[in-house]
């Protein structure tokens, strides 16, 4: 069985985005680029035509693959979350007990992470010790590093 992938609506809506761009305009646009190959004449010695073929094979990869994460999506039912624990699709304020400095993330999915908008994934290992906490709860997180991180919750939120 496929990995399920919990996604938002809005991140399986992109994901079925990107899978229609790549069918209808990237395939086309390879397809074209094979045929304009083809046609200076022999594929043997045509290094356009093997690279077009290569970037073909890629691209069809990529696309069972985005098949392959949409067939076996599950959105995640919001109305169901409890907002007085730490949970995916929080938006959680936290302060480092060792400098007193103040984060808020948002932790998404792995496939919607975006630490420039402050959205880490569930997987991280900030966001799995948080996970669970509610708000005054310490929270004591090993880095892959070995160093250990204490974070005060101080509000949790679903946007």
């Amino acid at each position: 069985m496929a990995n399920i992938q919990y996604v938002t609506k809005e991140g399986l809506e992109k994901l079925r985005e990107d899978l229609h761009q790549l069918e209808s305009l990237e395939r086309p646009k390879i397809s074209q680029q094979i045929a304009d190959a083809r046609d200076k004449g022999d594929l043997s010695e045509n290094a356009e035509y093997d690279a077009a073929k290569e970037a073909q094979g890629m691209l069809e990869m990529q696309i069972a693959k985005l098949k392959e994460v949409v067939a076996y999506a599950r959105v995640i039912d919001e109305s169901k979350l409890d907002s007085s624990r730490v949970s995916i699709l929080s938006r959680v304020k936290i302060k480092n007990t060792a400098n007193g400095q103040e984060l808020v993330y948002t932790l998404v999915p792995e496939s919607e992470a975006d630490l420039a908008k402050m959205r880490i994934s569930v997987n991280t290992p900030i966001a799995k010790g948080l996970l669970g906490k509610s708000v005054n709860e310490i929270a004591e997180i090993t880095l892959p590093n070995g160093m250990t991180l204490n974070f005060e919750i101080l509000e949790i939120s679903l946007d």
